[in-house]
């Protein structure tokens, strides 16, 4: 037993005999017990109603109340406090009464031995002490699990608390996303219209170019973020040309003279450098230099060949030229779509990826042209949620909204007071496919 606890221990010594007392105290104090005595039972009782007691010795014989009753008072009323008792040979019976009843840890028979006493009562307090930190230990940890199941509960409540807030913020941040992607999309065709507005040949070619890259694209199974640079280098291929006189505009290739072709071919390397400030346009720019590189090498601006043109520069020289020779801005005859599609075909392997060629034929055939059309509504009939199929554009061919966008109130207003203020119907095509 370590020195604090052998120090702060209280003994009562309980015993009808002046001399047995003061023998048991002279024993005991030198080990520094707290030391109270009675010269009986009733008086032993007495001192336990106000003094906290570690350990009781009694005597057996004692008048009017004898040991083995005394020490069965003290269990009841004193369950904690450790009980020994002092008994002489001939009181086997009485020992055994006070072992049932007082339920003793102990019984030394009299003459005892003075180091075994000492022993015993300093092995008692030990038992005492580690019950009492048992106890003790016991409550501390059933309490600190209390403690803990109710952090638990408190932290998985922050967690789910938490993770509400964080999917609720992700709701918005996506809404914004979507919102921002939408946005920027329309500015990308806004800014190709631009070249429509100047009229002519030019009007719906880079609408035309970029629905068919698009579908191209898809068709050829080009990861997704490749697809989007390739539909945006088709809407945005031909910006270089913004600065262009009319008369170089609507002049097609084959009848330009040598300054103005000289012209006519820095118009890719103007479309980069206008796109050059956007990162996010980074690898749509490359595109927009290349796509009058030749498969051959004789091409321009730089003269690449083969897979040193990147592949979306070479999927929009195959469907720019397509457009291009049907309208009339390579050769002074426009050509019918079949007759384009025959010079394409022909051309594959020297102008253009013959591979390419091969996929943009079929799918001119009709196997990929699957997308949906949309159906006509009046502008009267909008309806909130309703998502564009195809471009809304004005009487002049201008674009007004985008393919895929979603209506909502503000936006029907919008239309329809356009409708009202041009005094002419409007018919807008909405998707009709669930996706």
């Amino acid at each position: 037993m370590n020195e604090t606890a052998t120090t702060e221990a209280t003994l009562l010594l309980v015993d009808d005999e002046p001399g047995i007392l003061s023998s048991l105290r002279r024993l005991l104090r030198p080990a520094g017990y707290k030391i109270f005595t009675a010269e009986g039972g009733k008086a032993g009782l007495e001192i336990l109603e106000h003094e906290s007691v570690d350990l009781v010795i009694s005597d057996m014989r004692m008048p009017e109340m004898d040991g083995a009753q005394f020490l069965e008072q003290v269990r009841i009323r004193w369950p904690k406090t450790t009980r020994i008792l002092l008994t002489g040979y001939a009181d086997v019976s009485s020992t055994i009464a006070a072992i049932n009843r007082g339920e003793i840890f102990r019984y030394v028979s009299k003459p005892w031995d003075d180091n075994e006493l000492t022993l015993l009562v300093r092995d008692a307090l030990e038992g005492m002490r580690l019950r009492n930190e048992n106890v003790r230990l016991l409550a501390l940890t059933q309490a600190q699990n209390e403690e803990l199941k109710d952090l638990n509960s408190s932290l998985e409540d922050k967690v789910r608390q938490r993770t509400s807030e964080i999917e609720q913020v992700n709701s918005f941040l996506n809404l914004a996303n979507d919102k921002l992607k939408q946005n920027f999309l329309v500015s990308i065709k806004m800014f190709s219209g631009l070249m429509e507005l100047r009229g002519g040949a030019m009007a719906g070619h880079s609408r035309r170019v970029a629905d068919l890259a698009r579908k191209l694209s898809s068709r050829l199974k080009i990861e997704a973020k490749e697809q989007q640079d390739i539909f945006f280098a088709a809407l945005l291929h031909d910006v270089g040309k913004i600065g262009f006189p009319d008369s170089l505009l609507i002049r097609p290739v084959s009848k330009m003279n040598s300054e103005e072709l000289g012209q006519y071919r820095k118009h890719v390397i103007a479309g980069e450098s206008a796109l050059m400030p956007l990162d996010e346009l980074k690898d749509v720019s490359r595109i927009i230099r290349s796509h009058h590189e030749h498969f051959d090498g004789k091409g321009f601006p730089d003269g690449l060949e083969g897979s040193d043109i990147v592949r979306g520069a070479r999927i929009l020289s195959v469907i720019n030229d397509y457009d291009g020779l049907q309208i009339g801005t390579l050769s002074e005859r426009r050509m019918s779509a079949d007759e384009a599609k025959a010079l394409i075909s022909q051309s594959g392997g020297k102008r253009y990826d013959p591979e390419i060629v091969d996929a943009f034929i079929e799918m001119l055939g009709g196997l990929a042209l699957e997308a949906d059309r949309g159906k006509a509504v009046s502008h009267a009939d909008l309806k909130v949620g309703m998502v564009l199929a195809r471009d809304l554009l004005s009487r002049d061919g201008i674009l007004l909204l985008s393919a895929d966008f979603t209506l909502n109130v503000p936006l029907i207003k919008q239309i329809q007071e356009y409708a009202r203020r041009e005094n002419h119907a409007i018919t807008i095509y909405i998707r009709t496919d669930k996706n």
